[in-house]
């Protein structure tokens, strides 16, 4: 999804999907996108959700207004993990 212009009300409904109907997905690249504090925090939050079964979180030059919320992103990135 990197570079689809995905903003706050973009990151709520990723957010309630990836709750709602467990997947597959491990890997979802929201680079070039402008989720703002209130997506980047939804998705923090949702990163905690053990249904959420993503691996690498990509996260690069969107527009996010603070800085905190894009540290705390980071802290719940999940590439750092090896499965298994």
């Amino acid at each position: 999804l990197s570079g689809c212009l995905i903003t706050k009300e973009g990151c709520s409904s990723l957010a309630s999907a990836l709750s709602s109907n467990p997947s597959h997905l491990r890997e979802l690249d929201l680079s070039y996108n402008h989720p703002g504090d209130s997506g980047v925090k939804l998705l923090s939050a949702g990163l905690e959700d053990l249904q959420w079964r993503l691996e690498t979180l990509r996260y690069e030059e969107a527009a996010a207004t603070d800085h905190q919320s894009v540290e705390d992103l980071e802290t719940f990135s999940l590439s750092h993990c090896q499965p298994g």
